[in-house]
C-alpha cells in the first residue's frame, strides 16, 4: 500500500487540478473607485494598449472637474494569466498635472472584477527649487 499512495496523491492532484478554470478580468468597461471617481476604458486591443476616459471625484485645485482622457498599456504575452498587470496615464483637463496609475486586475472571491492600483500625480512647479513638493 506504500507505494501506491503516491500514485493515489498524484491522480488526486490531477482531477483536482482539471476541474479548476483560470477566471479571466478585463478592463474594458466602467470603473467607479470608493471615492467615486470613474473611469471607462473602451477597448484592449491584441497588443494591450488601451484608451479611455477618466472623471475624478476629487481634486486638490479649485478648478471645475472636468473629464480627462487616459492612455495605457495591459501585460500581454505568453505567460499572461488571466488577471492581469497594467498601467496608464491620465493627462488633467483642468490642471497642469498628470497622473500615473500601476496595478493589477482580479477576480475576488464572489467572482467580481476588482482593479487595486497605486497612483502617482505630479503638478507643474514654478522652479527646480519647488521640485519636492511637485509629486504626490
Amino acid at each position: 500500500m506504500v507505494q501506491a499512495t503516491p500514485f493515489v496523491l498524484v491522480l488526486f492532484l490531477a482531477l483536482g487540478a482539471h476541474g479548476l478554470s483560470v477566471e479571466k478580468c478585463s478592463l474594458t468597461g466602467r470603473w467607479v473607485n470608493d471615492l467615486g471617481s470613474n473611469m471607462t476604458i473602451t477597448t484592449v486591443n491584441a497588443n494591450g494598449v488601451f484608451a479611455g476616459s477618466y472623471h475624478t471625484a476629487v481634486t486638490a485645485t479649485s478648478n471645475e472637474i472636468k473629464v480627462s482622457p487616459l492612455q495605457g498599456s495591459q501585460q500581454k504575452g505568453p505567460n499572461q494569466k488571466g488577471q492581469p498587470t497594467f498601467g496608464f496615464t491620465v493627462n488633467w483637463s483642468f490642471s497642469e498635472s498628470v497622473t500615473v496609475f500601476t496595478g493589477q486586475c482580479f477576480i475576488d472571491e464572489d467572482g467580481k472584477e476588482v482593479l487595486k492600483t497605486m497612483w502617482l500625480l505630479r503638478s507643474r512647479v514654478d522652479s527646480i527649487k519647488s521640485d519636492w513638493k511637485a509629486t504626490r
